[in-house]
């Protein structure tokens, strides 16, 4: 297994939308595995294929309790229950975070590295998970989803590794809710790495 280079906006390939896999081809196993240890390097809990640079409708998600990772191929939610407001963050957009609304319990439909049909129900942590990463494969970014513009952060970390939130500049927050105002993304809002 090998890391594979990450992708961070504004990069194009996170607004575009990842392509149905119909046969599943052999060499997915090693990508799906090398998806995983990209993940687990980024110390992420979910990856899309696009994050490194693949059109492929595929995810990989393993909250901190998990022995494994679970590989979904084609994933869609299927149907969705109740609304929270949760602090989200992004492998893609790293060193900001915001708050954003989420389903409360989501069901979902996708299928495993054999073909076989997974069915998922989900609350807390997996169901925010699933929605992040269907959205990625979509082309939506959780900045899309912000409850407010004044709610996306910048994140410092100290010396002793405690989080610092500073509200992020001015420019990043109004493109972050352009979507809602004129129809169009976001793709310029966050153009600087930590």
């Amino acid at each position: 297994m090998s890391a594979l280079p990450m992708r961070f906006l504004p990069d194009r390939i996170l607004r575009q939308q990842a392509k149905k896999i119909g046969k599943i081809p052999p060499n997915l196993k090693k990508y799906t595995d090398d998806m995983i240890e990209t993940m687990h390097a980024e110390q992420g809990v979910g990856l899309a294929a696009n994050q490194v640079g693949s059109l492929q409708k595929v995810a990989v998600i393993q909250l901190p309790e998990w022995e494994e990772a679970l590989v979904l191929i084609n994933p869609e939610i299927i149907r969705r229950e109740g609304e929270r407001e949760v602090e989200e963050g992004c492998l893609s957009i790293p060193g900001y975070r915001g708050m954003v609304k989420r389903s409360e319990k989501v069901r979902a439909r996708a299928l495993d590295l054999n073909g076989k049909v997974i069915r998922i129900k989900a609350e807390g942590l997996l169901a925010q998970a699933l929605e992040h990463e269907t959205d990625h494969l979509n082309g939506i970014l959780y900045i899309d989803r912000l409850v407010s513009r004044d709610k996306l952060w910048k994140v410092t970390y100290t010396p002793e590794g405690e989080a610092e939130y500073h509200q992020a500049d001015e420019s990043i927050s109004e493109e972050a809710s352009s979507d809602e105002s004129s129809g169009s993304r976001p793709t310029e809002a966050i153009n600087e790495r930590d």
